[in-house]
């Protein structure tokens, strides 16, 4: 019997042993998704893929980063400063950053020179970085990734001392941190590297963390597995121990149902079945809008047609250079019939009327787009029935003799986007039932799928095309890249009567407000030079990004945040919520967030 009794009582003690491993690992929290878009690689240092910028945010440190509002914060620099001109930035580095292994265990402090080893891997032209255009900011970046250069000791870039890294830039650059946000401006251990070649980020363990989560395994089309990193400076802000991502090839599609199953604790809700989640009032309360985000949406119209001849594209040429024509699309376009392809609930919440978006930047609380002569586009919809018509035959008069009517209209769409295809058909029908189809025939035509970019947009292949564009700083000439002499959409340089002695009267206005280093002077001209844009009808802007529906765990206003780079990829800062947030709680919350943003960036501003 004692036998029997000793027995019995070490199993209970086992069992209990093994309640207590049970509830301790119930304890760490794991947040679960599952995904498509796999990752072919995890050098940073190389990648312009946004999945694997995601996976870079929460594996690596670079010198800054952004609180939940979008002001920025340290990182592995604690503190910097610039000389006036903001040509010569210094940073001074923290002590307790590290460098660990796949298995958690340290490898090397980071050190001042892991900056120029990053960096100068990405200015190699022979590493193909994809961002290395970015890093060219920093003087002599350029001349040494052209190879017009080869000492890399004269690009400006060094380790002063062990926890100080100074940058050298071109020109002045006011708005420098907010370049930081980007991977080609991350570390790198330079003796690891050099020992692992082509093999780095490859795989899990030919990889060094110094970010807040170790990748504890990549397997491929299988599973991977992200773990907090135990040595990491900041863990005690590292509030969710474990993400799960599971591959699965129809993500997109079955995520929706693991979510009501609890088998996941995030999924995007498509448009397809957003009504069926409505009307059930269970499914109802665990829906909500995404965040919108900084992508700006404009249709641009072309001024360097190259389409082929049945589409009459010298003929759309003579018409788009009539301001009166290109105002009268301008004003014949209704945003909101278009949206409703994309957002049938809230589609006022997307639409925007300047190319900037609103709430990127502020000059002492003051809104970028509440700028004069920005603020009277900000608060006027585009759409008018009346001007339409009414520049409709302003235009019909003056291109009387020079121009065949209707004017033929080629407007290409993404067939690999069914919402895009849906769009274009609404827009056609709409814009010729206002303007009339004996003033302009809009040929919608299918796209490639993939390639679209390189083989419609890029080559002029379009009369009018709905475009994007996205930030990659914080500093409102981010947005003037697509229509400057340098830009790929639609040459509004070339617009006939707008050329100055250095090029046109926008890239004038633009290359004037480069110039200015003041940010409140330097804002002001370049919403003159927007201005100028939009009232010329060069362009015609039409929404931000964010569209969409999302059931999740996640309390989007808790994270990092930024309209640029890749902090807001960051799990840094969250934590699993008990139940998902409504879109009631949303809107409340983002309301909260907004105001509370606005508050903290005047803040900064001082």
């Amino acid at each position: 019997m004692k036998r029997y009794w000793l027995l019995f009582v070490c199993l209970v003690v086992m069992l209990c042993a093994a309640c207590s491993d049970d509830s301790s690992s119930e304890k760490k929290s794991e947040y679960r998704v599952v995904y498509s878009g796999e990752i072919k690689t995890l050098n940073y240092l190389k990648t312009s893929e946004t999945n694997e910028f995601a996976m870079a945010a929460n594996l690596v440190d670079g010198l800054i980063e952004y609180d939940k509002y979008g002001v920025v914060q340290p990182s592995i620099a604690k503190e910097w400063s610039s000389n006036d001109d903001a040509t010569v930035w210094t940073f001074k580095l923290r002590d307790d950053a590290k460098w660990v292994t796949h298995d958690g265990k340290e490898y090397a402090d980071v050190v001042a020179q892991d900056f120029v080893d990053g960096l100068h891997y990405v200015l190699d032209v022979k590493n193909e970085s994809s961002t290395a255009w970015i890093a060219t900011v920093v003087k002599n970046g350029e001349a040494f990734y052209n190879g017009d250069m080869t000492d890399f000791t004269k690009v400006g870039i060094k380790a002063i001392d062990e926890h100080t890294v100074e940058y050298t830039l071109e020109k002045p650059t006011p708005y420098f941190l907010s370049m930081l946000n980007y991977v080609c401006f991350f570390p790198v251990n330079g003796k690891f590297i050099a020992e692992k070649g082509d093999s780095f980020g490859t795989t899990n363990d030919n990889f060094l963390y110094n970010g807040s989560y170790i990748l504890d395994k990549f397997e491929p089309q299988n599973e991977r597995v992200l773990v907090k990193n135990d040595k990491y400076w900041d863990k005690n802000n590292v509030l969710i121990d474990r993400i799960r991502y599971k591959y699965n090839k129809e993500a997109a599609t079955v995520e929706p149902e693991l979510f009501l199953r609890g088998e996941v604790d995030s999924a995007i809700i498509p448009t397809s079945i957003i009504d069926e989640w409505f009307k059930d009032e269970k499914k109802k309360s665990q829906i909500r809008q995404t965040q919108n985000n900084f992508y700006t949406y404009f249709y641009a119209l072309n001024f360097n047609p190259q389409f082929d001849a049945e589409y009459e594209p010298d003929n759309w040429k003579k018409a788009v250079n009539n301001k009166d024509f290109r105002k009268s699309l301008f004003h014949a376009f209704d945003r909101e019939s278009a949206m409703l392809t994309l957002e049938p609930y809230n589609p006022k919440d997307l639409l925007s009327n300047t190319i900037t978006p609103k709430n990127f930047v502020n000059v002492e609380g003051v809104d970028y787009t509440q700028l004069a002569p920005l603020a009277d586009i900000t608060k006027n919809d585009s759409f008018n029935k009346e001007k339409a018509l009414e520049y409709k035959e302003k235009a019909k008069k003056a291109l009387e003799g020079k121009v065949t009517f209707p004017v033929k209209v080629l407007m290409p769409y993404n067939s690999g986007m069914p919402d895009w295809a849906n769009r274009s058909q609404v827009v056609k029908q709409q814009i010729e039932r206002l303007l009339g189809t004996d003033y302009v025939d809009i040929i919608i035509e299918a796209g490639p799928s993939t390639g679209f970019l390189s083989e419609v947009r890029k080559p002029g292949k379009f009369a009018l095309l709905e475009a994007n564009w996205g930030p990659d700083y914080a500093d409102p000439s981010t947005y003037t890249d697509p229509f400057t002499a340098e830009g790929t959409y639609n040459k509004p340089e070339l617009a006939e009567g707008y050329t100055e002695a250095n090029g046109s009267k926008y890239q004038s206005l633009v290359d004037e407000a480069n110039a200015t280093i003041d940010t409140a002077k330097r804002y002001e001209l370049f919403a003159k030079a927007e201005s100028f844009l939009i009232d010329e009808a060069f362009v015609i802007p039409y929404s931000v990004g964010g569209s969409g529906y999302v059931a999740s765990k996640l309390n989007p206003f808790e994270g990092q945040y930024s309209p640029f780079g890749v902090t807001s990829e960051k799990f840094k800062g969250q934590q699993i919520l008990d139940k998902p947030m409504s879109n009631d709680e949303f809107k409340a919350a983002l309301t909260k967030w907004e105001q509370e943003r606005a508050d903290a960036l005047a803040k900064a501003a001082k």
